[in-house]
């Protein structure tokens, strides 16, 4: 494998010269770079490199690159901000609105990502890092089954599912979320980037391995449904002859797992048995209600917990579990911010892979983007992994899963900027 001087080397020496960008580009590399390990850590280089490169456009004033969504992102902002006006509470809908400037690493990178290879190097870093959080996962899994077939032996389903690995996490569907769109890129390395060396080759299955693993053993199924599309759709574009082969490994997988596994597929067949399926049916309820009654402004951004209880039916009180967002990305834009606001997050989410689909057609044609096309199909499997687990879960809402998709959102134009510039 290629060692940490070889990978980093030459994309430190196409570093831009002015000094603000050359820092702007290392300390937004760095945010990237800690997107799994440390949410305060990454957040914090994010933070310094928009105070660089805000230095840098006033000092240098260089051209300025940025995705064609600005229309439904400044929409999707707006209608944020309105609805902030008429929530029951206010001041708990700042955090959402403050939220709205993690948007800036699209910007920062198409602008601080130099080239396709300083690129490709921090998807490497990031296979590596996923792989390294799976294995801390793995160690989470093993302490508590053992924990809990001590303590409690009539109950392990439960409680293995009440409280799941995390890696560096402090939950585990920020974890989960992670390792799915990680999974999503590496499969995309594997089936159409990687290297031919076998060596190399071998590492990094081995590498997707570990971060298969840690998926399975966090128990979301949501994100289990997520890699299964995103699985169907990097096979059909690599290998869509095998395509036939995905019922099969699953059927044989489901049968040669863990009885603990098998218990948390099956008991999708009885819904009702199921809290965390449960809990939805009423969430989901209670949400249409919401858009039904607010349909131009919502209930107001993170207010759902504020008025939950308002919108059950008579004399139900709430199921027992977490009632803080909806658990599905489209209910929860259309009952917390109104239906514009929602109107403005599909267009913007339609937007984004409509261009990674252009732009991979393109570099298709082009014998040097050929090369990267593996980055936006990636891009496009990530695309598709977060919205299926997004019918089940808020992840557009969790900031270490909206910011590493964000940044796997950008990944099609830095592409499609580094050929150009690579021609030039």
């Amino acid at each position: 494998m290629t060692s940490l001087r070889d990978l980093i080397s030459p994309e430190r020496a196409e570093l831009p010269t002015a000094p603000f960008a050359r820092w702007a580009s290392i300390l937004f590399s760095l945010s990237v770079l800690t997107f799994l390990l440390s949410l305060a850590a990454s957040q914090a280089f994010l933070a310094a490199a928009s105070v660089a490169y805000v230095v840098h456009l006033f000092h240098d004033h260089p051209p300025i690159k940025f995705p064609p969504v600005k229309l439904p992102l400044a929409l999707f902002c707006l209608t944020t901000v309105l609805s902030l006006a008429w929530a029951a509470n206010p001041t708990v809908g700042w955090f959402a609105v403050r939220k709205l400037v993690l948007f800036l690493i699209l910007l920062l990178a198409v602008n601080l990502v130099v080239s396709a290879g300083h690129l490709v190097m921090l998807y490497r870093a990031l296979f590596l890092e996923s792989a390294l959080t799976g294995l801390v996962a793995a160690g989470q899994f093993i302490r508590q089954y053992r924990a809990v077939r001590a303590l409690h032996p009539g109950r392990v389903y439960f409680y293995m599912t009440a409280t799941r690995i995390h890696g560096f996490m402090g939950h585990w569907m920020h974890f989960g979320g992670q390792q799915m769109l990680m999974y999503s890129a590496l499969v995309a390395f594997l089936l159409l980037g990687v290297r031919r060396a076998k060596d190399s080759r071998a590492i990094w299955f081995a590498i997707a391995g570990i971060v298969a693993l840690s998926i399975i053993l966090n128990f979301t199924r949501g994100v289990w449904l997520g890699c299964f599309v995103a699985t169907v759709y990097l096979v059909g574009r690599s290998k869509s002859r095998w395509l036939w082969a995905l019922p099969v490994l699953v059927i044989a997988g489901y049968l040669a797992a863990p009885g603990l596994v098998r218990r948390r597929v099956a008991i999708l067949r009885h819904p009702a048995s199921d809290p965390a399926l449960s809990i939805r049916f009423e969430m989901w309820h209670a949400g249409l209600r919401m858009i039904e009654r607010h349909p131009w402004v919502g209930v107001g951004p993170d207010n759902i917990t504020e008025v939950y209880p308002l919108y059950l039916p008579p004399g139900r009180a709430p199921e027992v579990g977490y009632h803080e967002h909806l658990h599905d990305n489209f209910i929860q834009f259309g009952a917390e911010r109104g239906l514009p606001c929602l109107g403005a997050w599909i267009w913007l989410m339609a937007t984004l892979v409509v261009q990674a689909w252009k732009i991979r057609r393109r570099l298709a044609t082009d014998p040097a983007g050929s090369r990267l096309v593996w980055l936006v199909d990636g891009a496009i499997a990530g695309w598709l992994a977060l919205m299926v687990e997004g019918c089940f879960e808020f992840n557009f809402g969790t900031s270490p899963v909206l910011m590493l998709f964000l940044f796997v959102a950008a990944t099609p134009y830095v592409v499609e900027l580094g050929t150009m510039t690579s021609d030039e």
